[in-house]
């Protein structure tokens, strides 16, 4: 356990995925808001410009599919620990054809698929912290997904967390380092944190933000950057990005996200990280 929390964050590879156009008019969404596609496009490719050119990734692009409007989000496909891919069964009926398993296969994870039907779970949903996982239990997960995840990754407690509000678990909250939980300030983020401390043997830091989804980082070690943390640009959030800014020995890079936002889709929504041992 302990040689697996000294390569917490330590990630060679991320699967992404195109924007499709449908993206814009048929996504699902929680509010309705007018999609810039040109824009999203574009904030699609510098985050994958991020991964790729500046912490030096190898990315895996999979083409969009304008049948699969929501199919950038590619976290809710898969979730990947250690060399084990666990493909999902999305909570929304209309994203169940965004199978990446072929991408991951590849790359040569052990695969194994959740087919009871009675099963939902959408990445997004999944916190791993390096130590246990936390399962929010939302409009898109159940407890039989929850439970599927735990067969899955054997080596791992699994605890569930109700996700009272907001679309998934990671929609308020993210890993920011090793034991350290980044959280919204809402009643229910707090909440929701409340449960995962009770839950948990381990204890964990915590940043709390001013906004919910300020708090959906994507935390990364990597050797020559050390601590790595992908985050809402000033714009989108200035006082989040004030608490952030305390973050000390911290690459902090901020990525704009504001078009996928309208569509639900946070920063940790947009890639499959992966750490892959050289003699896979």
């Amino acid at each position: 356990m302990a040689g697996l929390m000294a390569t917490f964050g330590r990630y060679t590879h991320a699967v992404v995925r195109g924007v499709p156009a449908s993206l814009a008019t048929e996504a699902l969404r929680s509010c309705e808001a007018e999609v810039d596609l040109d824009r999203a496009r574009q904030e699609h490719a510098d985050y994958v410009e991020v991964v790729k050119r500046r912490l030096g990734l190898e990315v895996v692009e999979l083409p969009a599919d304008e049948a699969l409007p929501d199919c950038v989000f590619v976290e809710d496909a898969a979730v990947v620990c250690g060399d084990t891919a666990l493909i999902t069964r999305p909570g929304a009926e209309s994203r169940r054809g965004e199978v990446i398993k072929g991408a991951l296969k590849k790359l040569g994870l052990n695969i194994v698929e959740m087919t009871d039907e009675r099963a939902t779970l959408d990445g997004g949903d999944v916190l791993f912290t390096g130590q246990e996982f936390f399962v929010g239990l939302s409009k898109r997960t159940n407890q039989r997904g929850a439970e599927i995840l735990a067969d899955a990754f054997k080596d791992f407690a699994v605890s569930t967390v109700p996700v009272t509000d907001g679309l998934h678990l990671k929609s308020f909250c993210s890993m920011g380092g090793p034991g350290l939980i980044l959280i919204g300030s809402s009643e229910h983020a707090q909440k929701a944190l409340k449960i995962m401390q009770q839950m948990s043997d381990h204890r964990y830091d915590k940043l709390t933000l001013p906004d919910d989804l300020a708090a959906n980082c994507i935390y990364m070690n990597l050797p020559d950057k050390g601590h790595v943390l992908l985050h809402s640009t000033r714009d989108m959030f200035p006082e989040s990005f004030k608490v952030l800014e305390k973050l000390k020995d911290y690459l902090l890079i901020p990525v704009s996200n504001s078009e996928k936002m309208k569509v639900d889709g946070a920063l940790t929504c947009c890639s499959v990280l992966i750490n892959k041992k050289p003699n896979i």
